[in-house]
């Protein structure tokens, strides 16, 4: 895509999660994980490329150790809807008898998010958890329930904090929908 169509995207989309906001939800997501975490050791696993600016944000919010790792798998590499799961990288950091939070940047079908607990408790994991800035509202979820969700958002096509368009747009500091999508 060519960036003029890219600034078109984001100039027509809607805003639905502002900056303030957004600082809120996560104030609230990293109170939770610190009351519930803070006596585990845990890993902490960032799910790649979405999940970092997620993590990054949470972590200066933590006020308890933990390990920092990630994992990358993914069903969409650059599209715009989700295909067979990827895996790029798994984790460095042995999960045998720990405690692992996975932290994503959205909670859609819940494809990725199953299999890469799945992963967790295959490698020993003690207990696995997971915590996702937004949950998409619709029907079509594997049965899994993110222990941790910042907001809940509408079904529609969503960027921003690191949710993409086509690999773009990660980077806004807030959450918009595409118009039409």
């Amino acid at each position: 895509m060519d960036i003029k169509s890219i600034r078109k995207i984001e100039q027509e989309s809607d805003s639905l999660c502002d900056t303030v906001k957004l600082n809120a939800v996560l104030d609230k997501l990293a109170k939770e994980i610190s009351t519930d975490l803070k006596n585990k050791n845990p890993v902490v696993l960032c799910v790649m490329t979405g999940g970092i600016i997620v993590t990054g944000h949470l972590l200066t919010r933590l006020s308890f150790p933990l390990q920092l790792d990630y994992v990358h798998a993914t069903r969409y590499q650059g599209e715009t809807s989700g295909g067979e799961l990827n895996w790029i990288q798994e984790p460095s950091i042995p999960l045998n008898d720990r405690h692992v939070l996975i932290l994503d940047d959205i909670f859609d079908e819940g494809i990725t998010l199953l299999e890469i607990e799945k992963y967790c408790k295959e490698q020993g994991a003690a207990e696995v958890s997971s915590a996702v800035l937004v949950n998409k509202v619709h029907s079509r979820k594997v049965k899994l329930n993110p222990a941790y969700v910042g907001i809940e958002l509408e079904d529609r096509y969503l960027f921003g904090f690191g949710m993409d368009y086509k690999n773009y747009l990660r980077n806004v500091n807030a959450i918009h929908a595409v118009k039409g999508m």
